[in-house]
């Protein structure tokens, strides 16, 4: 006879919910009489929104008292204008972090798998757990890329979801749209392809993807993107989907009511009016990139191709030498990202801030 389970004494989360580990957010420097102190562990943009986009907000903060428009309309009418897309094929959520957890919400039940390249996004395989899925990771190949082979080998019967970041966070290298085009073409198409552009605009490469392009061309693919990097809007956390009308109206569905607050809808929907000035920032952010690329390999470094607003110093299987570059950055004022014990991802920042972590790639034995 089977004995009756004991009745806990207090209610319980699902077993994945007590298993996820906490997101970990980039810390902020620590203050240092007569030094400047710069973050660089969250990968924000340096440069503070445009006036333009701050009169918009502060005027939106009239109305703080009102709940902000549910149905987003005058930001998915420009979103739908930007890309000349229906509006039907858009959704909008907090962030593309947010639309991460949606997606896998509305598309995967407990026991189905979701496939992920490893190591990338940190919140991926929080996500997994909190929908109660499985996730399957696949390491890296060389140089801190995706495996896409290796990743189509691991899709099985019970996949639900492949999620693809490029440029990948937080190694750096990008996919090129003919590796995405034959890696499509080998996942079955009941089986939901996340492509997490979240960098897209920071992308300086020949035969870059293009998103939009793929999710014309694929009814299983969904692109996300954010106004967080490029747009320097993180605070406002507000992100976007393109993705065929069928799973953009199920990521709205699951959408938490009134997510995306009023401030948010104002400064984004200013944001793109203000396309080309914004843009001129990211391009000068990817020459402080290239400037830190070449004086940190200089140095000796070998670093994987950048195609973010960050670089990544692989140190896989040396967590001292890990905490050490960290207290080693801490002491010149720079605040970056140990990730385990894989390495360190370093934002590009202020010039100062990046002149330092190219000090500091000479200084520090490797």
């Amino acid at each position: 006879m089977t004995p009756t389970p004991a009745t806990p004494e207090s209610p319980q989360p699902r077993a994945s919910v007590a298993a996820m580990p906490p997101y970990v957010a980039g810390r902020p420097p620590v203050a240092r009489p007569g030094l400047t102190t710069y973050k660089l562990s969250s990968n924000e943009n340096p440069y503070p929104p445009l006036p333009g986009v701050l009169e918009v907000a502060a005027k939106a903060l009239e109305g703080a008292n009102r709940y902000p428009d549910m149905g987003n309309v005058a930001l998915y009418a420009k979103l739908a204008e930007t890309y000349d897309v229906p509006v039907a094929d858009l959704a909008v959520a907090t962030g593309s972090t947010g639309l991460i957890y949606q997606l896998l919400t509305a598309f995967c039940e407990p026991g189905d798998e979701i496939v992920h390249a490893w190591r990338s996004f940190e919140a991926y395989p929080i996500a997994v757990l909190a929908a109660g899925a499985t996730a399957v990771p696949v390491p890296l190949a060389a140089g801190g890329r995706h495996d896409l082979d290796a990743m189509v080998a691991a899709i099985g019967e019970r996949t639900k979801v492949v999620m693809v970041c490029t440029p990948n966070n937080p190694t750096g290298p990008a996919l090129t749209q003919t590796e995405l085009d034959a890696f499509l073409a080998r996942v079955p198409p009941h089986v939901l392809v996340i492509l997490d552009e979240a960098y897209c605009e920071f992308v300086r490469m020949a035969d870059a993807v293009d998103g939009i392009a793929t999710y014309r061309a694929h009814r299983n693919v969904a692109v996300l993107r954010t106004f967080s990097k490029a747009y320097g809007l993180a605070g406002f956390r507000v992100g976007y989907a393109v993705a065929p009308a069928p799973i953009a109206a199920a990521l709205r569905a699951v959408s938490l009511p009134f997510g995306v607050n009023l401030v948010g809808q104002a400064a984004a929907v200013e944001s793109l009016d203000r396309k080309a000035e914004l843009l001129a920032r990211v391009d000068a952010l990817v020459a402080e990139r290239t400037r830190v690329v070449e004086g940190v390999r200089a140095a000796g470094w070998e670093i994987p191709d950048a195609q973010g607003n960050f670089v990544w110093f692989d140190l896989a299987g040396a967590p001292d030498r890990i905490a050490a570059f960290a207290a080693a950055a801490d002491e010149l004022g720079i605040m970056v990202r140990p990730l385990g014990d894989d390495g360190v991802r370093v934002s590009i920042g202020e010039e100062e801030a990046n002149s330092r972590l190219i000090s500091l790639a000479g200084s520090f034995p490797h």
